[in-house]
C-alpha cells in the first residue's frame, strides 16, 4: 500500500515483477502514472485519489448547525482531506443569511504553531501546496468569486512558515475553477441552488465522486437526496466517518476501497478448485 502525492514510490512498486497488486493514496495525477505503470505486467490497482466533495444543505435543515458543521469539517487538517466538503451548496432564498454564519465561523479558526494549545488549525504540508493553494484563491478572484474571509498570503502575525488565511467564498458558479479543482487547503465555496433537482445537479457536476454531505431538516430527507449522489460516500446530518464502513469513490476520485469487509476484499484473489470432494 502506498500512501503520497508523488509517484515516486508507486512507480517502483508498479514496476516490481514480485508484487501483484498496488493499493495506493494520493493525488488523481499520481494515480494515473501509477496505473499506467502497473498495467505492463498486469497488476491490479486499488485506488484512493482525489476529490471535490459537495454538501448538500436542504430547505428544511438547520441552516446554523449544518453550515457551522460544513465550515468546521472544511477546516478540518488545514483542508487537507480528500473527502473535504469543499462545495457547500445552499438553497439560494437562504444563501445571504448561510454566507454569514460560514463567515462567523471561519472567523473563529486561529492559524498558528501546532504545538500552541490555542492554535486550531495549521500550516500546510509544503512549499509546493502553500503556492498552489495561494494560487487557486487568488484564481477565484480573478473570475469574479467575492472573498467573504481569507484571501491570499499568511495570516496577519505569521511572517513564515506554510500557513495560509482560512478562505471562504461566495458568489460562485460551478463552472469557476475554484468550484472544480481539488485545492487540499482551507477554501470553501459557496453555491447557491434553486431547486433540489439543480442542487443534485450542480452536485454531480464535477469529475470526482469520492465523498457527498447531506444536511436534511429529516434523516428521510438527507437520504432521499443522497441516493442520488454519485460518489462512493455520502455523510448524512453531520455523521462522522466510520471504519467498518468502505471508503473510496467513483470516477477521477479512484476505483478501490478501504476500510471494512470490502477493503479486505481488495486484497484477495478468488481461487477455484475443481474436483476438490470426493465422487
Amino acid at each position: 500500500m502506498v500512501h503520497g502525492d508523488g509517484p515516486t514510490v508507486g512507480e517502483a512498486i508498479a514496476r516490481h515483477p514480485g508484487i501483484d497488486m498496488v493499493s495506493f493514496t494520493g493525488s488523481t495525477g499520481a494515480g494515473v502514472q501509477v496505473a499506467k505503470l502497473a498495467a505492463d505486467s498486469v497488476k491490479r490497482v486499488a485506488q484512493e485519489l482525489g476529490g471535490k466533495s459537495a454538501n448538500v444543505i436542504l430547505e428544511g435543515a438547520d441552516i446554523t448547525k449544518a453550515v457551522t458543521n460544513g465550515v468546521t469539517a472544511m477546516m478540518m487538517n488545514t483542508g487537507q482531506s480528500c473527502n473535504a466538503p469543499s462545495r457547500m451548496l445552499v438553497p439560494a432564498a437562504r444563501y445571504d443569511e448561510a454566507v454569514k454564519i460560514a463567515k462567523a465561523v471561519a472567523e473563529q479558526v486561529v492559524v498558528g504553531d501546532p504545538k500552541s494549545e490555542s492554535t486550531t488549525m495549521g500550516p500546510l504540508a509544503n512549499k509546493k501546496q502553500f503556492e498552489k493553494v495561494n494560487r487557486l484563491i487568488a484564481r477565484g478572484v480573478e473570475e469574479g468569486a467575492t472573498v467573504v474571509v481569507g484571501g491570499t498570503g499568511r495570516p496577519d502575525g505569521l511572517k513564515k512558515g506554510y500557513y495560509v488565511r482560512p478562505t471562504i467564498f461566495a458568489n460562485v458558479n460551478n463552472a469557476m475553477t475554484i468550484a472544480r479543482e481539488e485545492i487540499f487547503g482551507p477554501v470553501l465555496v459557496m453555491i447557491p441552488y434553486k431547486t433540489e433537482d439543480e442542487a443534485v445537479r450542480i452536485a454531480n457536476d464535477t469529475p470526482y465522486g469520492l465523498s457527498g454531505y447531506v444536511f436534511g431538516g429529516t434523516v428521510a430527507d438527507a437520504r432521499r437526496v443522497a441516493a442520488r449522489l454519485r460518489t462512493g460516500m455520502v455523510h448524512l446530518n453531520g455523521a462522522q466517518i466510520d471504519f467498518n464502513a468502505p471508503f473510496g469513490g467513483y470516477r477521477q476520485s479512484g476505483n478501490g476501497r478501504e476500510w471494512g469487509a470490502k477493503g479486505l476484499e481488495e486484497f484477495l484473489e478468488t481461487k477455484a478448485v475443481l474436483g476438490y470432494s470426493e465422487a
